[in-house]
């Protein structure tokens, strides 16, 4: 039963007076692992309000729920089974980790095997997936690949044509590996892109284009059925989610461009910090901190929306990336046994590139009407060889920013004074390799698991995503019932 009357009594004392009077404040605030620096400082988090978060995770049994979760047990209620991507990177049930192993070790066999020319001249990678199967590799290797000159890699996601077309351009059909991620191999959009690759094959003179693609599914025999040879089938395990499917075979299109220990660094970076998750206690425990966090805002102060700001260009496809594992995940309106949520759920994750945002959003953010609380991602190395003024001036900008917001400025002036007291939080890397940035994800995927133990709900289904293209498909089958509006629209474009 939740009991949030602890949470919601909680006050709300200005963060520079929360400095003031506890010295050891920014100690007990931030975190380090894995590379990664974690500050919570600028948040309102006091210890009143960690002694609050902790009593309801112990109310909604957090510590029972994860447990469940690395034992392979299930915890996706709904459609009855476990979820294992922590498998993947070798943290949960053995027999889940062995499976995994096993998949990863043929993943690398097809890998060595287009290394020897097995599958002829291989210049060019066209990966075609959409949500998770194309989100998380997409991140991966433009945080991670913009110096691989081996392969030209392109990800096409959307059913655009124009995507299609654009992705091909400057592509040898005869040199070009095709990729096709998709856990049913069912998924329409994919399907369809798939198709159009393999006659652009055809067209450019490839008589046997399935000989040049590699399927990445759950659903081996069905790509076996549209026509890939098993022998170049990499399954995952049906019980890896799609937005947490990265570290699966799903992972194929980095490991082949970036090399396999790059892909291995990223499993092991995503480890320790699950292990992190796993047995540090809650005050110091970064995903746990950040979900508190992000309740406290969402749940006492109503903030409906939460922004991620990279100051650093390799990152930039992150708050596209957090976007689908926060709000796929989490924004649920009952709870895991069906009953009502009776309150706020996932916020609304939005963000952008510094300094960009600066001159774009950031002027709502320090002096609108909401609040919004901000997160930084940082990283100390930098990742160009030009000028270090670039990144001096980067960093400084995210510092800055962040301390912009927390002390606010007065003025006579009130179109020129800042109220301050707007929280934000900081994740500085070290460096932007594939071990921090395995580690990244994996606190952001385990802040999303605390944050739906402590709503109460399940996080790993995602019926929401269905209906739409349900009466899509239909409606392209001709048994659609559709409103006056929608009809008309149907019209205009030539489709009724």
């Amino acid at each position: 039963m939740q009991d949030w009357s602890a949470i919601e009594g909680l006050g709300s004392t200005k963060l520079t007076e929360l400095f003031a009077k506890d010295p050891d404040r920014l100690a007990k605030l931030t975190v380090d692992v894995g590379g990664l620096h974690f500050d919570f400082a600028k948040t309102h988090l006091d210890d009143a309000a960690i002694d609050a978060f902790t009593g309801l995770a112990a109310t909604m049994e957090l510590a029972a729920k994860r447990d469940a979760l690395f034992a392979g047990q299930v915890v996706n209620v709904t459609e009855g089974r476990a979820a294992t991507h922590t498998a993947e990177r070798g943290e949960g049930n053995p027999d889940d980790v062995a499976q995994a192993r096993a998949f990863q070790s043929r993943m690398r066999q097809v890998i060595d095997a287009i290394e020897a020319d097995a599958f002829g001249p291989v210049r060019h990678i066209l990966h075609v997936g959409i949500g998770g199967s194309a989100l998380g590799p997409d991140l991966i290797f433009d945080a991670l690949g913009r110096d691989e000159d081996k392969y030209d890699v392109a990800i096409v996601s959307n059913v655009d044509g124009v995507a299609m077309e654009e992705a091909v351009k400057g592509f040898d059909p005869a040199a070009t590996l095709l990729v096709v991620a998709s856990k049913t191999f069912t998924t329409t959009e994919t399907m369809l892109n798939a198709e159009s690759a393999m006659a652009w094959m055809r067209e450019g003179g490839v008589e046997d284009p399935y000989g040049r693609v590699i399927a990445l599914t759950a659903s081996p025999d069905r790509a076996v059925e549209w026509g890939v040879d098993e022998t170049r089938v990499l399954p995952f395990a049906e019980s890896v989610g799609g937005r947490y499917s990265l570290w699966s075979t799903l992972g194929f299109p980095f490991a082949l461009a970036l090399g396999f220990q790059a892909y291995e660094e990223l499993l092991e970076g995503a480890a320790e910090m699950d292990r992190h998750f796993r047995l540090s206690e809650p005050a110091k425990n970064a995903p746990v901190l950040a979900a508190f966090a992000d309740l406290y805002y969402s749940q006492v102060k109503g903030c409906e929306t939460r922004a991620t700001f990279a100051y650093d260009e390799r990152l930039r496809l992150l708050p596209s990336y957090l976007q689908q594992l926060e709000m796929e995940s989490n924004g649920k309106s009952v709870t895991a046994a069906g009953e009502p949520l009776g309150r706020n759920s996932a916020a609304i994750t939005w963000g952008g590139v510094g300094t960009d945002a600066q001159h774009a959003v950031f002027q709502l953010l320090h002096q609108g009407t909401r609040i919004v609380p901000l997160e930084f991602v940082a990283v100390v190395e930098a990742g160009d060889t030009l000028d270090p003024a670039h990144h001096r001036q980067l960093l400084l900008n995210a510092f800055a920013q962040g301390a912009a917001l927390m002390a606010g400025k007065a003025n006579a002036d009130p179109a020129r004074a800042y109220a301050g007291d707007r929280p934000s939080s900081t994740i500085l890397l070290k460096d932007l390799d594939p071990r921090t940035l395995g580690a990244l994800i994996a606190f952001y995927e385990a802040r999303t698991f605390v944050n739906a133990a402590l709503l109460g709900i399940n996080p790993f289904d995602q019926f929401g995503v269905e209906l739409g293209k349900e009466m899509a498909k239909a409606a392209d089958q001709g048994g659609q019932t559709f409103d006056a509006s929608t009809n008309d629209l149907l019209a205009r474009a030539g489709l009724a």
